[in-house]
């Protein structure tokens, strides 16, 4: 057998094995190839002056290097040393180390290469689609083309020769410093078997999951009001993220084994052949990998937590535009107002108009609010607020010696909640008047022009708010008191009245705004770092699943003679395969839990700072990690299946 048949057949049998290997490396040069392809491609004009889409992919480029770069790696790490007694062989039949190494490099030269080659060409067909799906999520108007970028090229072609080098060196050194005997032994020591667990081990297992449920506990808290000035906040925030992440480890390390190991001694050692292929055989394999799965946690948390919260912020685009610009245009002044109407009414364009008076007056909150308001609003129980009269809201009703808010910010509820009764004094130049404070409303009848984005309107009585404005301090009045809404009839007359009120430049001026104008820069903003984290998380699932899914590839075949024993003591195909599939839900289950758990408590302590929907957007993202990641799982178990039945 010469070089070159030894060659093909081993790349032969590496493309069997390692199919999915080099799908993700096809898949990781096609997104990056599209990627940078979108950084340099004309049609991302479109989006200066809104947003930042050159600097923003190409941030994302890096960080997508990144990720690729730790996979190529590590992947490579377990492949090489799943071949240490090939190589071994080919030590004993008299190769030399250098030739060994030739052979491995013009294997992986035409694997990696290959894949290079197809994942560009694939990454160019798709760069049109991607295009189209970024400017379709953030509502521009341009026309996607399928430009073909030379320099895209270059940039894929150089990073990814960069990663080959490396590869190349991992490799070199690997072969150079394993003697014979320690290439044959390299496979069987890469796990550590535990027959007993010790009381160390014991106490880390609890420790992991108090440090994990403490910092669930702090972030929970984290903008309730128990951390009141900027050091407190920081220095909660870095205990939640090192609590969280050393927790995360522990468990691994030690916490798995000590539950299993409780499971265990309360069946006084009499487990089943399920139990004997998923619990004994979890409790220690995830003991050695605690630093992989800590990072693949940590980061799918991170994934799935930026996800969730760039989705709330588009999928909140327009309830935030509502609150914000309660009509389809908000204006301030009765000048601009005519403008518009004459212009509407010139192009056919039906509308209805709103007008309320709005007042500024202090608001005495020290007794409804909480005890840290003073130190939040500068040691200042009172503060300038919005007043509007009864009148001016449907469905509002309130007596003479009372009063509620409306249109709270959930942001602002979180830093200065108020509570659901109380008393509150109105303080205007000359006299001050004391009302029963009734709670809070959900609507947002003003523009936030005037309550200044986020804090709460007062509503009085009509008797009242004449008694307030005859007695208005001008220092902490607006320069106008009229708030104008124009909604418009009919919903395909929108877009032609938000040209209009861009042509009569009202846009422009301060205090005026548009609720469309207002709904498409949230999306524009939201749905490109939606765009990002999207991508950035699906190759971040693809690539994390892979490493998993590879790790069992390892683990099935060190647990091959095991297989075979228990086909010959009579267990089925049916049985094994049955405690196998137990030992995949927990293999993949527990990451994706834990994952899961780190992203929901995240976006829980911070969704109000992007939006104002959080349980829709969240658990749609959740779902779809999910399923997605589980398709792996399921891949595991086809492969083990194949394991058992060549086990006999």
């Amino acid at each position: 057998m010469n070089i070159n048949t030894l060659i093909f057949r081993n790349l032969k049998k590496n493309l069997k094995n390692y199919y999915l290997y080099v799908f993700a490396l096809i898949f990781s040069v096609a997104l990056y190839f599209a990627f940078v392809t979108l950084q340099y491609d004309p049609s991302m004009d479109a989006t200066k002056g809104t947003i930042k889409g050159g600097a923003a992919v190409k941030a994302a480029s890096v960080l997508l290097v990144a990720i690729v770069s730790i996979f190529l790696l590590y992947a490579n790490t377990l492949f090489i040393k799943r071949r240490s007694k090939e190589i071994g062989l080919f030590q004993l039949i008299g190769m030399t180390k250098n030739k060994i190494f030739r052979i491995l490099s013009v294997e992986n030269f035409i694997l990696y290469f290959g894949s290079l080659i197809l994942g560009i060409l694939i990454g160019f067909s798709f760069s049109k689609l991607i295009i189209m799906i970024l400017f379709n999520i953030t509502g521009i108007n341009a026309i996607a083309t399928l430009h073909f970028s030379s320099k895209a090229l270059i940039q894929t072609v150089i990073v990814f020769c960069a990663i080959y080098l490396l590869i190349m060196l991992m490799n070199l050194v690997f072969i150079k410093r394993q003697s014979i005997l320690s290439l044959f032994r390299v496979r069987s020591s890469t796990e550590t078997r535990v027959k007993k667990m010790s009381k160390f081990e014991i106490m880390i297992g609890i420790f992991g999951i108090i440090l994990i449920a403490s910092g669930y506990y702090v972030s929970s808290k984290l903008f309730g009001g128990d951390f009141t000035t900027m050091p407190q906040l920081y220095g909660a925030m870095l205990f939640i993220l090192g609590s969280v992440i050393l927790g995360t480890y522990l468990f691994y390390k030690g916490s798995v084994s000590f539950i299993f190991n409780v499971i265990r001694k309360k069946k006084g050692g009499y487990l089943n052949i399920n139990e004997v292929l998923s619990l004994s055989s979890i409790m220690f394999r995830m003991k050695s990998n605690a630093l992989l799965l800590t990072i693949i946690t940590t980061v799918s948390a991170l994934a799935i937590g930026l996800l969730s919260l760039s989705y709330i912020g588009y999928y909140s685009a327009e309830k935030t535009a509502e609150n914000s610009v309660p009509a389809d245009f908000s204006l301030i002044n009765k000048q601009d107002f005519n403008d518009f109407k004459d212009a509407l009414l010139n192009n056919g364009i039906e509308f209805k108009k709103v007008e309320i008076e709005v007042i500024r007056v202090l608001v005495n909150l020290e007794d409804i609010a909480d005890s840290e308001f003073s130190e939040l609003n500068g040691s200042q129980d009172a503060m300038p607020t919005a007043v509007i009269s009864e009148k001016s809201v449907e469905g509002i009703d309130v007596k003479k010696g009372e009063t509620v808010f409306t249109g709270y910010s959930d942001l602002l509820q979180k830093l200065m909640p108020l509570h659901d009764s109380g008393m509150t004094e109105l303080k205007g130049k000359t006299k001050n008047i004391k009302l029963k404070y009734l709670g809070m409303q959900d609507e947002y009848p003003i523009s936030g022009w005037f309550t200044g984005f986020g804090s709460p309107a007062v509503i009085v009585d009509d008797h009242v708010f004449q008694q307030l404005k005859k007695d208005l301090d001008p220092e902490i009045q607006r320069e106008s008191s009229l708030h104008i809404g124009v909604n418009i009839d009919k919903e395909k007359d929108v877009q032609k009245a938000n040209d209009l009120f861009h042509e009569l430049n009202l846009v422009e001026r301060w205090g005026n705004a548009s609720q469309y104008d207002m709904k498409a820069e949230q999306k524009q903003s939201m749905g490109l770092t939606m765009f990002i984290v999207g991508f950035l998380g699906l190759t971040f699932l693809i690539t994390s699943g892979c490493i998993l899914y590879f790790k069992q590839m390892d683990e099935s075949e060190d647990e091959k003679p095991n297989y075979t024993i228990l086909r010959k003591l009579g267990f089925t195909q049916s049985d094994l395969l049955r405690g196998i599939q137990a030992k995949q839900l927990f293999s993949f289950g527990i990451p994706l839990l834990i994952g899961l758990l780190h992203s929901y408590f995240a976006v829980q302590s911070g969704w109000f700072l992007f939006g104002a929907e959080v349980w829709t957007p969240m658990i749609i993202v959740m779902v779809l990690y999910t399923v997605l990641y589980s398709i792996f799982g399921v891949l595991s178990v086809l492969y083990y299946k194949k394991v058992i039945k060549a086990s006999l």
